[in-house]
């Protein structure tokens, strides 16, 4: 039985599932020219908050060798996850600028306000990753559903090319499933990984 926390900022209530520390093993598959890019990995998300209205989140992953022993490392990306809604001034920002009104406390009715047609919510997620690239999805959260797709992929100089991403994730009987699709090293837009993970 999944546990959801309580007392929770009402932006990140609809995110409420997915907070705590998730891990597993998923499977890569993708072609990069003439070689096809395979393998088993072991996956590490975690998802938290500070009070503020965003969900912190970290995640790692290692690829693993035939016998499981691990082999690589292959991600370190952080970033947060939070409501897509206009900035007011009440909120803080840019930078380290304070908001120009009185605070306001955010309600279930501002977040209702947000709601899609077609019943979930419209999310933003910034994501940075230790090899030097940043990304910008745009997406929504439908219950226990989140579709989202790169609206900007910006990398340095000696980063890998990367174009494009896409991802699921979905909560189904517990688990955290999730699907990644990329366009990167020449490929067009497919998937090149999925794993399922457990709460723990």
């Amino acid at each position: 039985m999944l546990e959801l926390p309580v007392d929770l900022p009402a932006d990140i209530v609809p995110f409420a599932w997915l907070i705590g520390v998730w891990k597993g093993t998923g499977v890569i598959d993708y072609p990069v020219g003439d070689e096809r890019l395979q393998g088993e990995f072991t996956h590490r998300i975690s998802f938290s908050h500070d009070g503020g209205p965003f969900l912190n989140y970290s995640s790692t992953a290692t690829f693993l060798t035939e016998d499981g022993a691990p082999a690589a490392a292959l991600l370190a990306e952080t970033g947060f996850w939070r409501l897509a809604r206009p900035a007011t001034a009440a909120d803080p920002g840019p930078a380290l600028l304070p908001p120009t009104a009185p605070a306001h406390t955010r309600t279930v009715d501002d977040v209702e306000e947000l709601r899609a047609p077609s019943g979930g919510f419209p999310i933003e997620v910034s994501l940075a990753h230790a090899d030097g690239a940043l990304e910008l999805y745009l997406g929504e959260i439908n219950g226990p559903r989140i579709d989202i797709g790169s609206d900007a992929v910006v990398r340095s100089a000696g980063a890998k090319v990367h174009t494009a991403s896409s991802r699921m994730y979905g909560l189904v009987d517990g688990h955290l499933l999730w699907a990644w699709d990329i366009a990167a090293l020449g490929t067009p837009l497919r998937s090149h990984a999925s794993a399922r993970l457990a709460k723990v």
